[in-house]
């Protein structure tokens, strides 16, 4: 990939990959606009069209991408689609906010080190799905969630930040993952900022 312009003022420009409501890509939007935000958000892309974090990164002045996977043959197609997106906005970092696709190797090697991931568990605990019923189940007394840089291993990159969250009685999946998502809104702005300043 060739190399990326800086964007203003030395930020990073980063790109935010969203499935679904978006609540985390705006929770990342609204802290880079401050100035001293290490990174400017240049692009949110979706590998849905019906996904409404669009709709929410669009009423925050930030251009939208649609790569829908299903209109490609494989994973390697739609990924080659997804790069030239990024390209074509001269990203240098990216961040998974419930981006649904599992990424392959070769694209993750293409930003090795630039990527980043939040996971609702104590990693290593509980990767890939179904983390808060897994939690319930196992009897835990915490839960909570990951940054993570993202490697060709699912769930298993280098961590970066952890909140914790009690889990208490009587509670469901539904009402944990509640908790660890509101936990997940204060804490992933924040590691992202952090992270881009220990290389930036």
């Amino acid at each position: 990939m060739a190399e990326p312009e800086p964007g203003p003022v030395g930020r990073v420009r980063l790109a935010i990959l969203i499935s679904g409501r978006g609540a985390n890509m705006e929770a990342i939007v609204r802290a880079a606009r401050d100035p001293a935000y290490p990174a400017e958000v240049a692009l949110v892309v979706s590998n849905r069209a019906d996904a409404p974090g669009l709709a929410r990164a669009e009423a925050l002045g930030v251009p939208t991408a649609v790569v829908p996977h299903r209109a490609f043959a494989g994973r390697e197609a739609f990924e080659a689609a997804l790069l030239s997106v990024l390209e074509a906005h001269r990203v240098e970092a990216v961040a998974l906010a419930g981006f649904m696709r599992v990424l392959t190797a070769g694209f993750v090697r293409r930003f090795e080190g630039r990527m980043v991931n939040i996971h609702p568990s104590l990693l290593p605990l509980y990767p890939g799905l179904d983390t808060h019923a897994r939690a319930l189940a196992a009897g835990d007394r915490e839960a909570g969630a990951t940054v993570h840089l993202v490697t060709a291993e699912l769930d298993s990159g280098p961590i970066l930040a952890q909140v914790r969250v009690p889990v208490l009685p009587g509670d469901t999946a539904e009402t944990l993952a509640a908790r660890v998502h509101a936990a997940e809104l204060a804490l992933y702005p924040g590691a992202i900022a952090d992270w881009i300043r220990s290389w930036r």
